[in-house]
């Protein structure tokens, strides 16, 4: 008898379960967070980060640079011409691509983010990405966030490209400076293919619907570096709603990485 008892007793305690489980996955989209009050503002990466946020290498010695190289390449795969032509569309630039009128569940379509816009730094033209010249390219995103609408432009040093879309309000800038090592030593600064994240690539709709979204990287290129010379570089998101200074989190709105460059 108090076997039966105590198998009730779990039997009605698991079907509770149950169906606690079912009424919430119910009222739960898999498409649109119920709570994101903590969703943080975006964080930012950088590739390549071989080891670690420390690029070191000898422009005359291959086999210091070559893992940047191969790094770089199985990053761009995705971003590959004919990948792009086959997966997604060409947009409008310069605006929003608002896909909201769109049933919740259906599929939204991604704009191209062709790997030849990135010119210089894009390895077609160079397969070494400038490192067999001392020019390296250091690849800049934006962590993905959910209906994220923002402009980000760059800010290089003490210089603002001002933002060309004055209907948008406050622009979150993304700023690159020296931190050690003195901004003289950074030389000149080029950017591909812009100094800014195109509006047509936002917002995100989130994995799910998004399906072969790619996320639009700046490629940022350093042709003038002073050689031997260790420099630490830090690039940060300025903008309305932006956290670039949180102690607990050193990629919230920022990235910081250090570059050293022997010569020949």
């Amino acid at each position: 008898l108090i076997i039966l008892f105590y198998v009730s007793l779990y039997a009605f305690l698991a079907t509770m379960f149950a169906a606690c489980m079912c009424s919430l996955m119910w009222t739960i989209s898999p498409y649109t967070p119920t709570y994101n009050e903590r969703v943080l503002p975006p964080g930012m990466m950088m590739a390549p980060h071989w080891n670690g946020f420390e690029i070191s290498f000898n422009a005359s010695d291959k086999s210091s640079w070559i893992h940047y190289v191969e790094a770089l390449e199985s990053y761009l795969t995705p971003y590959n011409d004919t990948i792009q032509e086959q997966q997604n569309i060409e947009c409008r630039e310069n605006r929003y691509f608002m896909q909201d009128d769109k049933e919740e569940s259906a599929e939204r379509k991604a704009c191209q983010f062709k790997r030849s816009l990135l010119r210089n730094c894009s390895g077609e033209t160079d397969p070494s990405f400038g490192y067999s010249e001392g020019k390296p390219c250091i690849f800049i995103r934006m962590n993905r966030v959910r209906q994220l609408l923002v402009l980000m432009l760059l800010q290089v040093l003490s210089f603002i490209f001002l933002c060309p879309y004055r209907f948008l309000g406050t622009c979150p800038v993304m700023a690159l400076q020296s931190m050690k090592g003195g901004p003289e030593n950074l030389g000149a600064i080029e950017f591909y293919p812009h100094s800014f994240f195109n509006l047509m690539y936002y917002p995100y709709y989130g994995k799910l619907r998004h399906v072969n979204y790619t996320s639009p990287v700046v490629a940022v290129q350093f042709p003038n570096l002073k050689t031997d010379t260790p420099l630490t570089v830090q690039c940060k998101l300025n903008g309305k709603g932006i956290i670039n200074d949180s102690p607990q989190d050193r990629f919230l709105g920022r990235i910081t990485f250090t570059l050293k460059v022997g010569g020949y």
